[in-house]
């Protein structure tokens, strides 16, 4: 297993060790732009892609992003311009993708609840494919494509019921989750289909879950979809693209935990287990979110207070579960740094934010040098499912965001401010 470099490291800034982004101090960012700030490293999204990409070479692969790990313009643009497709799940989400300047034709469109109305989206825009993920399903998009005079590309998802060993939440290819179609039908499925006028049967995908640790669960997968088209081949359906979804874990840092397997590991399993119908001339589709953003942002906030009960210590800082919900929604652990190197003594303590609820931590019970009121603390392994699962609850507005390149950085998004919040909001009469 291979460690994973990171775009966050000390560096002598006006006699200090300051914590830096690429080149840039992150206590500049912080006086510049103000906390709490999510900061991104151009040139770690663009190594995480490119290692990603190679670990596929001589495979002929296309790369979903999954646009809902971050979807912030500025993160998409970079990623369409290395020519990136993106995985989406929502119409709003196709939205963001093409005004970013990705290509349509390089987007999946995969979710269990698809209106109408972003079907009819997803055609006019001209997308590669829908991940179908129900029967029902399959008769509406029939009808919405009919209507406007065209067919539906269509992949059939399918849940090969394997257990990808991830957090019960993230956890979606087994029996009991609420995502695709049973592998016991999909055969019937498949068949029904190919037998529906507005569709055209492309290919077949799955997704198992988030935050794997592991190859064999993907390999497990794949071999299940790969007996599929084989049986499909054999029945008169010859498939074109074979989905095999995302979910490769990133190192959190936290220690114990085994690091999960490199890019390369996970390309060479995939490539290996997609053996058996290479010479059927499918296209590989895979949906990478978190391994190629995950460890390209971190969450800067700055200490407001700190206070000592009967058991326990806190730092109260200004970042709080709207601005990262992951520590508090799956128990997920985040490295923390100060921003500048101290010599302090460490201390044991609850990092939580402002909000008026006992889930408001970002971490609990964290060995830190003692911090002070002003200080700095930059929360690492942000990028992912950070500021996309952001919100303005306690009515917050949500943070600013950075993109660092170099030894220079824009603001990709503006902080919100309160009378933004409020704008689409009466009185009542």
């Amino acid at each position: 297993m291979s460690s994973t470099p990171t775009p966050f490291e000390y560096r002598p800034v006006d006699g200090h060790d300051e914590l830096c982004c690429e080149a840039v101090p992150l206590a500049r960012i912080a006086a510049e732009v103000g906390t709490p700030v999510y900061v991104y490293s151009r040139s770690e999204l663009e190594r995480a892609y490119r290692a990603f990409d190679a670990a596929l070479a001589g495979t002929d692969h296309l790369i979903a992003f999954s646009v809902k790990a971050n979807s912030s313009l500025g993160i998409l643009s970079v990623l369409a311009r290395l020519g990136a497709g993106a995985d989406i799940v929502s119409g709003g989400e196709l939205t963001r993708w093409l005004r970013a300047g990705g290509a349509a034709d390089k987007v999946v469109f995969s979710g269990v609840g698809k209106t109408e109305a972003e079907m009819r989206a997803a055609l006019e825009a001209g997308i590669l494919a829908f991940n179908v993920e129900s029967e029902e399903e399959l008769v509406v998009l029939d009808r919405v494509a009919r209507g406007l005079g065209v067919r539906a590309p269509v992949s059939l998802r399918v849940n090969p019921d394997v257990d990808a060993q991830t957090h019960p939440y993230i956890s979606t290819g087994l029996k009991q989750n609420k995502f695709g179609i049973a592998a016991t039908a999909a055969r019937d499925a498949f068949h029904r289909a190919a037998d529906l006028p507005g569709l055209d049967v492309m290919g077949v995908d799955c997704h198992i879950g988030s935050q794997l640790t592991k190859t064999a669960p993907f390999t497990d997968a794949i071999a299940r979809l790969t007996e599929l088209v084989l049986e499909l081949d054999r029945g008169g359906i010859r498939l074109r693209e074979l989905d095999v979804g995302g979910g490769l874990g990133i190192d959190y840092g936290k220690d114990g935990d085994a690091p999960p397997p490199s890019p390369g590991e996970y390309g060479a399993a995939v490539r290996a287990a997609l053996a058996p119908v290479m010479s059927l001339g499918v296209r590989l589709v895979c949906e990478p979110g978190r391994v190629i953003v995950g460890n390209a942002g971190a969450l800067v906030t700055r200490v407001l207070y700190r206070k000592r009960n009967d058991v326990k210590h806190f730092t109260i800082v200004d970042a709080a579960f709207n601005d990262l919900m992951r520590p508090s929604l799956y128990g997920a652990y985040h490295p923390m740094r100060p921003v500048r190197r101290t010599d302090r003594a460490a201390q044991v303590t609850d990092v939580v934010g402002p909000i008026c609820e006992t889930g408001d931590f970002l971490a609990r019970d964290r060995d830190l040098p003692a911090l002070e009121p002003g200080d700095l603390l930059a929360i690492g392994a942000a990028g992912a499912y950070g500021f996309s699962m952001a919100s303005n609850y306690n009515t917050r507005p949500r943070a600013a965001e950075v993109l660092v390149s170099g030894d220079g950085y824009q603001v990709i998004r503006d902080r919100e401010t309160v009378d933004q919040l409020l704008a689409n909001e009466r009185v009542a009469e």
